[in-house]
């Protein structure tokens, strides 16, 4: 009965009795929240109250194939019609071989800790009605609030990403997320702050931390764990949208506490304990999934963020503007918001290394072993090419505008591009990010765009964008 790696749990902070503890800790049964919050999430008469969004960073605006039911780039959570969160109310000690029928019932939330063969500690958990509970992980089962695939990072360099497609509670066996990732418990009042915990209740509403999974008694007598790949959070080390500044990644425990990252993303050994750090979410806090990172977005931070009518209006007045191919002399234009990966034949393009922004041509080619692309197509973005402005070679790749508005951190005019993908946005976008390490693999950690995943190169990873104006 022992799931490996795949299930998680969340309890409260470590605390000598259990139910006086339960107030910061909240795990969630399987009540479905519509990923489209506004169907019966909350009263139609009444204004709904928003905890905050999670947006899966390398998705430029949607998922490749489309955003689908709980299956998505972005998710608010909303305040539910009703109470669905649970707290630590009851610790049994019992024989290994004796823990199923101890879980038997199916109305009880628990998480069971497999210490050996013989002894499996098991907290049961009741219902609390001051949090609500919202799970995400790549199930597809119903008491997944947000289902979450693997990204595609550093291969792609154009349009918004893509997902590794799977099926259902047991799909995409090469996937590293964990089908019952995490759950967020936010508080039902305000402030409604809201926490995160690894693990996420299964089906049968149980968790199981298997004899091999990290797990330990604490110091007052209660247990914690970690899931396999772990779930590591970033909080930012300032105000997300004024001064954007990374701050240090963590791993968070089922428990909901944090420790220093282990020497490798799966090993047994847990890191130290970070006693003066908490697992409380804030606006630009980064959470990995070990597959997929989801950068959460609180309301009063959405407020600096462009909105997608904004986004469009910001496209046309570039397009007003009437920037010219300072070799073709002919008028560029941004495409459509809702255009993806097909490249525009007025579309612009840009060298990486200088910022020149052009037309598209045929032609600059440096120490290109293959054809050129055909006529029409993107050519392959990974060829050397000379700027005839100002002789430099480098990439030179078609520019693509951030649909994104939640991963903005002003709504800046959209003057420079990330390198090597080319995906444009303002000036303070392009340097927060370009500052933020993203985890990678097992115990790697790389820059990137948040637009589509691509390992940002270069000097500072970014470019400003030179337009040449119309000549008449």
């Amino acid at each position: 009965m022992v799931l490996e790696g795949s299930s998680e749990a969340l309890c409260p902070p470590s605390s000598l009795e259990l139910r006086p503890s339960c107030n910061k800790s909240q795990p969630s049964p399987s009540l479905s929240s519509s990923s489209q919050p506004h169907d019966g999430v909350f009263p139609e008469d009444k204004e709904p109250i928003k905890y905050g969004e999670l947006i899966v960073l390398g998705h430029n605006g949607s998922l490749a194939n489309g955003d689908k039911g709980r299956r998505r780039s972005r998710l608010a959570l909303y305040k539910r019609p009703k109470a669905n969160g649970v707290k630590p109310d009851v610790i049994h000690n019992v024989s290994t071989p004796l823990v199923s029928k101890a879980l038997s019932n199916k109305s009880q939330h628990s998480i069971s800790y497999t210490l050996s063969r013989s002894h499996s500690v098991i907290v049961e958990y009741t219902h609390d009605t001051n949090t609500d509970m919202f799970q995400i992980g790549r199930s597809t089962e119903s008491m997944i609030d947000f289902v979450v695939t693997d990204t595609v990072g550093s291969g792609s360099s154009q349009g918004g990403g893509a997902a590794v497609e799977g099926g259902g509670g047991g799909q995409s066996a090469q996937s590293t997320i964990s089908r019952y990732a995490c759950r967020i418990m936010c508080e039902r009042s305000a402030p409604y702050t809201a926490r995160i915990y690894a693990a996420g209740f299964d089906s049968s509403k149980n968790i199981f931390l298997g004899e091999r999974a990290a797990k330990w008694r604490t110091s007052d007598g209660l247990m914690d764990g970690l899931t396999t790949n772990g779930v590591l959070v970033m909080h930012p080390a300032g105000e997300f949208v004024s001064e954007p500044a990374p701050g240090v990644w963590r791993e968070i425990s089922v428990c909901g506490n944090v420790f220093a990252l282990r020497e490798t993303r799966s090993a047994q050994q847990r890191g130290k304990l970070v006693e003066n750090e908490s697992n409380t979410l804030q606006d630009g806090s980064l959470i990995d999934l070990c597959g997929a990172t989801l950068l959460w977005r609180t309301p009063a931070g959405l407020r600096h963020t462009p909105t997608l009518k904004q986004l469009e209006s910001l496209r046309q007045e570039l397009n007003a503007a009437r920037p010219q191919c300072p070799v073709g002399f002919n008028t560029l234009a941004f495409p459509s918001l809702a255009q993806r990966e097909i490249v525009d034949k007025k579309q612009p393009w840009v060298y990486v290394n200088c910022g020149h922004v052009h037309g598209y041509h045929n032609w600059g080619y440096r120490k290109e072993k293959g054809p050129a692309g055909p006529g029409g197509t993107a050519p392959a973005s990974t060829g050397e090419r000379e700027c005839p402005m100002c002789r430099r070679v480098g990439p030179y790749v078609p520019l693509w505008l951030g649909c994104e508005g939640g991963l903005y951190l002003d709504a800046g005019p959209p003057t420079h591009a990330f390198c090597p993908c080319g995906h444009v946005c303002s000036e303070k976008t392009v340097v927060g990010w370009s500052q933020i390490p993203l985890p990678h693999g097992t115990h790697a950690f790389h820059a990137a765009c948040p637009f589509c995943g691509t390992w940002l190169t270069g000097e500072q990873g970014y470019i400003k964008l030179i337009f040449q104006g119309p000549v008449d």
